[in-house]
């Protein structure tokens, strides 16, 4: 008697693949997937998705992923039992520790940790269990600069600012592409539509960037900025605020503490001073000014391009200023903040800040965020001494691919004494471990969004349950950190878990009058509208004096370094300044090992002004030579009339070409890693944040 087939079932839950929080309704048949879609149902996403969320069924069938613990030895990699894994690594991190110091151990965060529930609720416990400072995270390569703003204005790092885009009337973006990203630090499914709505509702949107983005396509003026000037044209805006008498803080005028030394600074950057080095002319960035002030609601929104530079911290800073000063800050259409039904501040005022309580001991860059600056962990491991990194565990990561001076990393990993990796891939910074722990993923977990919620354009709460049950041989990401942590401290397991810690947060939270709780959202699995955002930073903001301090002072002593950068010329050995880019289909390094983001025309190309091109003698399609102080790479030329003279372009998170790696779909089409050329001790001093975009490259025929 044959089995009988099992019946479709529909299941509902967020991706988690980027930061939008789209609702998918995934149709399956047992273990086979039959269809992933919008989920129209969700009150967030209402039905949007990008071509990332299909690409999950590869994802959980990916014949490379690893789903046995594997450890190195002469003869290759061999499995091991989760036990043994776990019991030897224990012994030699604690080995490790006893001889070299705690912070001999250093740990590394992949961006996919923010996506991952279990982890972002649990890791505090692994980081006390293992007891070093020594922390790094792909957060000091992308968004440090908004934390560290936050914490210096607001008092908390996670207290971030994001655009009203569904009420504004004017919305400035400065080096952001969130159609293509759907809304960085902005979590905002859909942002395309986003957008187009306010230009129906007669408003209208402008993009500075030193590349013609899918965003500034879109928009109704687009202004071409040359790299790392954007805190010159900012502070060019606000002079224009204070010049004109266009100065208007609204309902937060009792609480802003410093506005007159602000208006000071501010006097030395004219639009007239600052022209000639952002590459826009002095009546245009007046205009700008106006145009944002006499809005009835405006934001201004900056993000990568801002960020990931020299002066990103003087960026996230000015941005803020920026709103604070057109009487947008806390206001509808203006830049708000959330009330997430799973509140990180919750509890946290009048707490002691981390910010700035230790210096790396190599380059003695600072500590924010509960984290060294990524771009210093090479030499930390490889520089000798008291303190020295001897022994790591990355967590979701490859920081060989994704984080500033690649090769750096990949020698410094190669060097240590012992390292291991919690990772579904052998990539090219896992290849380096001794011990390889894999992970559930995707739709083998729970999901809740613990730190997206914090970002959202609008104030909603979901909980995905898990699609498939995971095999018994199988360990969620935050269970293998519990059983390390109880492996190194000797503990008895306290049976806490994440979906613990979830709920009762949620019945604290201000929502708890509405009987918020895990089970209600598992009652409502195409999530919980909560509304939109409302003025809220009165009682949110986590100063100690409760004010809002518009200018510390850290952001007015590192003007004298843009001052000086105002001042140099590009040209010399290397005359390009080049950006990255990110790409509608790919994410993060892991998102490559799928067929169908990878398929189709070669997206690693050197987008190059066509004028440019010509001086050089490239054409379309021609192999160029790329070189920075740090290394060298080739790759196929794209003229491109959206290009900024003077600049160039290289897409983040490529180059799946080194050896003894298993990501077989990647390894088709490896193009090159953009961080074989970026410096790691290009950084911004303020913050310590990568400085990828803006590096001087020099191109020539390959």
């Amino acid at each position: 008697m044959s089995e009988t087939a099992p019946q479709p079932q529909t299941h509902y839950r967020t991706c988690n693949i980027c930061e939008a929080m789209c609702g998918l309704e995934i149709k399956h048949q047992g273990k086979e997937i039959l269809s992933i879609k919008g989920d129209k149902n969700d009150p967030f996403s209402h039905g949007h998705i990008c071509p990332k969320a299909v690409a999950l069924q590869d994802f959980y069938s990916d014949k490379d992923r690893l789903k046995t613990p594997l450890r190195k030895t002469a003869d290759g990699w061999k499995e091991i039992s989760w036990d043994d894994a776990l019991e030897e690594i224990a012994t030699r991190f604690r080995g490790i520790q006893q001889s070299h110091g705690q912070d001999a151990v250093g740990v590394y965060l992949g961006n996919p940790n923010a996506h991952n529930f279990g982890n972002a609720i649990m890791l505090p416990r692994f980081f006390k269990a293992l007891g070093t400072n020594s922390r790094f995270s792909s957060a000091s390569a992308d968004q440090l600069p908004h934390h560290v703003a936050s914490n210096y204005m607001l008092g908390a790092g996670m207290l971030i600012p994001v655009p009203d885009i569904d009420h504004t009337d004017f919305m400035l973006i400065i080096g952001g592409n969130p159609i293509v990203s759907n809304g960085s630090l902005m979590t905002a499914p859909g942002v395309g539509k986003r957008l187009k709505a306010i230009q129906d509702r007669g408003g209208k949107v402008v993009v500075v960037d030193p590349r013609r983005t899918e965003t500034a396509k879109k928009a109704d003026q687009h202004l071409f900025i040359k790299p790392e000037a954007d805190a010159l044209l900012m502070l060019a805006l606000a002079h224009t605020l204070f010049d004109e008498n266009r100065v208007n803080t609204g309902h937060l005028a009792p609480m802003i503490e410093g506005i007159d030394q602000l208006a000071e600074t501010v006097k030395a950057y004219s639009p007239e001073t600052v022209a000639d080095a952002c590459g826009i002319d002095a009546q245009t960035i007046r205009q700008l000014a106006r145009d944002m002030a006499g809005a009835k609601s405006a934001v201004c929104y900056s993000r990568m391009g801002a960020s990931t530079q020299s002066f990103g911290g003087l960026c996230q800073w000015l941005n803020n200023v920026l709103n604070i000063l057109t009487g947008n800050f806390d206001r509808r259409g203006g830049a708000m903040f959330p009330q997430p039904a799973f509140d990180l501040l919750q509890g946290r005022k009048g707490k002691a800040s981390s910010y700035g309580r230790f210096e790396s001991r190599v380059r003695k860059l600072p500590f924010y965020n509960s984290e060294f600056p990524v771009a210093t962990l090479a030499e930390e491991i490889l520089t000798p001494g008291d303190g020295q990194i001897r022994a790591m565990i990355t967590i979701a990561g490859n920081p060989v691919l994704s984080s500033p001076g690649g090769a750096g990393l990949d020698e410094a990993f190669e060097s240590l004494d012992f390292m291991v990796s919690v990772d579904i891939y052998l990539n090219e910074t896992t290849r380096h471990a001794d011990i390889i722990l894999p992970a559930t993923t995707g739709l083998e977990v729970p999901h809740f969004d613990v730190f997206f919620n914090s970002f959202a354009v609008r104030n909603t709460a979901k909980f995905s349950e898990p699609m498939f049950e995971k095999t018994a041989n199988q360990k969620h990401d935050w269970e293998i950190l519990r059983d390390l942590s109880l492996h190194l401290t000797g503990r008895e397991d306290d049976g806490i878990t994440p979906e613990m810690m979830l709920d009762g947060g949620l019945k604290q939270s201000i929502y708890a009058d509405q009987g918020m709780s895990l089970e209600q959202l598992k009652s409502n699995p195409h999530g919980v509208d909560l509304g939109p955002l409302q003025p809220c930073l009165e009682h949110r903001i986590q100063t100690e004096d409760g004010k809002l301090h518009i200018a510390p002072q850290l952001y007015l002593d590192d003007l004298k370094r843009l001052n000086e950068f105002a001042l140099m010329d590009g040209t010399g050995d290397y005359p390009f300044a080049m950006i990255s880019r990110r790409l509608p289909r790919s994410h993060n390094t892991w998102t490559q090992n799928s067929h169908r983001l990878v398929k189709g025309k070669d997206p690693c190309t050197l987008q190059i002004n066509p004028d440019d091109a010509q001086k050089l003698g490239l054409q379309d399609g021609q192999t160029a030579v790329v070189s920075s102080p740090v290394g060298h790479v080739r790759l196929p030329v794209e003229l491109d009339d959206d290009m900024f003279a003077g600049v160039v372009s290289i897409p983040q998170g490529w180059g799946h070409n080194r050896q003894n790696t298993a990501m077989t779909v990647a390894q088709n089409q490896p193009g090159v890693s953009i961080n074989d050329l970026t410096d790691s001790q290009r950084v911004d001093q303020l913050t310590g944040n990568a400085a990828f975009n803006g590096t001087r490259v020099a191109v020539a025929r390959g």
